[in-house]
């Protein structure tokens, strides 16, 4: 009920904002005519002065009196010719504010608001934020401001400023965390990916000195290990990039849903995928149907195959090295394989938007019409990812 209050207030407020100009100029009119006609009769009574005075002739009065007296009867309410319409001025107007907008605002809000929805103030959406994220991450932000010592805070805070893209806030939490409560592999690891998110996936010095750091406390840390191998491969030491990348993959479970791509970097640099056949008869790592068997295309048994690692530390070490892949073939995007690879891979992750965006990237490499872009259609339609505006 306070809330319908509240609007019959506001809107009555408005309507009066709105109608006031128009109120005070037909106001202000019938002042300045009033104003007029008590300025000639003034100078009606000084034109008597002035005869009695003898200052002037009775001819020069009597010219005089004529002139002010048109004057005065042309702005006198009684004349008939010259009375101001009643009041009429802008009567559509003053009707349309008092009445249609309302009534349009009230339309508008019973079809489109929630008129049953409870009123919940900041306040209170802070002490019960159930699964919104921004007010989860409002209310923590508010713990650490008074508490800004409290480390497992940051370290809680860290992963969901990645999640949401606040990668410099990212990377100030998770060196808070460090500071409070120590390093370890997943706090290091976690402060390495910010800093390479901030420089656009170039693994910076600080960067690899902190996945080395990681190394120390975890030396068969794959997520660290891959990075680092793609350091070497970015500073143009093809040699040592591909004996890490080997290294890393004779390490890695044969399932292991990163080993396609640690593969991929491997025959980038100079060397032979661990593992592969391509004289296996029948071998078609690009075809639509290809299943785990197929180089680079882990499928969700490939992912649950993982179990060296936690579920959520094996989920943002697979998005890291899908993404990438992905700025790989942003680089270079005449790699069919790649494309293909990159839209199995988001299907794993569940992120039908990536999908989606990498098939249309795809297809602009290879277009539709081509056996490769007919091949790409297909993947995605096996997946169940739109291919709307991708197959133009």
């Amino acid at each position: 009920m306070l809330f319908w209050i509240l609007v019959a207030v506001l809107t009555a407020v408005v309507a009066a904002i709105l109608l006031y100009p128009l109120l005070r100029g037909a106001k202000a009119a019938e002042n300045i005519r009033a104003g007029e006609a008590a300025v000639y009769r003034d100078q009606l009574r000084e034109l008597d002065r002035d005869l009695n005075g003898g200052l002037i002739t009775a001819e020069e009065a009597d010219y005089a009196r004529a002139e002010i007296g048109r004057r005065l009867i042309a702005v006198s309410a009684d004349e008939p010719a010259e009375t101001p319409k009643p009041a009429r001025h802008h009567r559509f107007t003053e009707a349309f504010v008092l009445l249609v907008l309302p009534v349009l605002g009230l339309c508008l809000y019973l079809t489109t608001g929630r008129p049953d929805l409870p009123s919940q103030p900041l306040e209170a959406r802070l002490e019960n934020p159930g699964n919104d994220v921004a007010v989860l991450i409002t209310k923590a932000e508010r713990h650490l401001a008074e508490n800004p010592d409290d480390g497992k805070g940051w370290d809680v805070l860290a992963p969901i400023y990645v999640r949401t893209m606040r990668v410099n806030d990212a990377q100030v939490a998770y060196r808070n965390a460090i500071r409070l409560l120590g390093p370890s592999a997943v706090r290091l690891d976690g402060l390495a990916e910010t800093l390479m998110a901030v420089s656009d996936g170039v693994v910076t010095e600080e960067a690899r000195q902190v996945l080395e750091q990681s190394l120390t406390l975890e030396p068969d840390n794959p997520r660290a290990r891959f990075y680092i191998a793609l350091s070497s491969e970015q500073a143009g030491r093809p040699d040592e990039a591909r004996q890490a990348f080997e290294a890393l993959a004779k390490q890695s479970p044969p399932n292991a849903p990163w080993l396609p791509l640690v593969n991929e970097h491997i025959a980038m640099n100079g060397g032979a995928p661990a593992g592969a056949n391509p004289a296996a008869p029948g071998a078609n790592p690009a075809a639509p149907g290809a299943g785990s068997a197929a180089p680079g295309n882990p499928t969700q048994e490939d992912v649950a195959a993982a179990e060296t690692m936690s579920a959520g530390d094996r989920q943002q070490m697979i998005r890291g090295m899908v993404e990438s892949l992905d700025a790989m073939l942003s680089a270079d995007p005449n790699n069919f394989e790649g494309w293909m690879r990159l839209v199995r891979s988001y299907a794993v992750l569940n992120d039908k938007d990536g999908a989606a965006g990498a098939l249309k990237r795809g297809i602009a490499a290879f277009p539709a019409e081509s056996e490769q872009g007919r091949q790409l259609l297909a993947l995605a339609n096996e997946l169940g990812i739109s291919t709307e505006g991708s197959s133009q």
